[in-house]
């Protein structure tokens, strides 16, 4: 299993502890804000609202801070006016790197981000200097701990409903499907008693970084950290690859 699919599980994990400290609730909230604003406050003709709505429902975000969300997108409530802004960049060990943000200071958060990068060893790009190393697609998690399906199961009903690949780590399924082929595969695994507890749109490598240096492994992963930590961050998207042994080698030293 590569280390890119040990970095979702990471980053799946994490998640978890980051809307126990209520830090999820706020990109969560920012996002439902921005998916309203842009097309309406309606989940059912909006598809972005929706897929931002459930996941703040599976992050147990309660549903009065998703109404006010939804107001202040609309109008109907006062609140900050977010944009959305990607940016590219190569980080440790000359990793890509994109990242999807939602800020009301375009000036601050590129500045924020453009030391992290420096700190880290990498450097913020121009818009397409990475973007064409990665492909849009739709993510689907299945925690394996959540159901009493087993996994050889999970892997072929995701086959079998249209899914593009399917990987596997430490009781996480990753499933990779066609941006449009999202909700539709979705519905399928959870009509079958497979419960999904995310699914986003993400850019995936089409290529990636092999780094077995365990050094370098641990500056690249405090680098996604770091990026994922910024509050105006919204999602992140590197192509690196650590093979199991390094990445057991971190786990051993930590």
């Amino acid at each position: 299993m590569s280390g890119h699919s040990k970095w979702a599980n990471i980053k799946f994990r994490k998640a978890k502890v980051d809307a126990e400290r209520g830090k999820l609730f706020t990109k969560l909230g920012r996002e439902i804000i921005v998916a309203a604003k842009l097309g309406g406050g309606d989940p059912e003709s909006n598809f972005r609202l929706k897929a931002a709505i459930q996941r703040a429902r599976e992050a147990n975000m309660p549903n009065e801070n998703i109404q006010r969300a939804i107001a202040k997108g609309t109008g109907g409530m006062e609140g900050s006016d977010y944009e959305e802004i990607i940016y590219e960049g190569y980080g440790p060990a000359g990793v890509a790197v994109m990242l999807r943000l939602l800020t009301d200071n375009r000036n601050r958060t590129a500045a924020e981000i453009r030391h992290l990068f420096s700190r880290y060893g990498g450097s913020l790009g121009e818009s397409g200097c990475v973007a064409w190393m990665f492909s849009r697609k739709g993510s689907l998690t299945v925690d394996l701990a959540a159901t009493s399906i087993d996994k050889d199961e999970v892997i072929l009903e995701a086959i079998e409903a249209g899914a593009e690949d399917v990987q596997e780590d430490d009781n996480i399924v990753q499933v990779i499907t066609l941006p449009e082929d999202l909700q539709e595969i979705r519905e399928k695994l959870e009509q079958k008693g497979i419960p999904v507890q995310q699914a986003e749109l993400a850019m995936v490598p089409q290529t990636t970084i092999p780094i077995a240096d365990v050094s370098t492994a641990q500056q690249v992963l405090r680098f996604m950290d770091a990026l994922e930590d910024h509050d105006d961050v919204q999602a992140v998207w590197a192509n690196f690859d650590i093979p199991e042994k390094t990445m057991h080698l971190i786990s051993d030293s930590a």
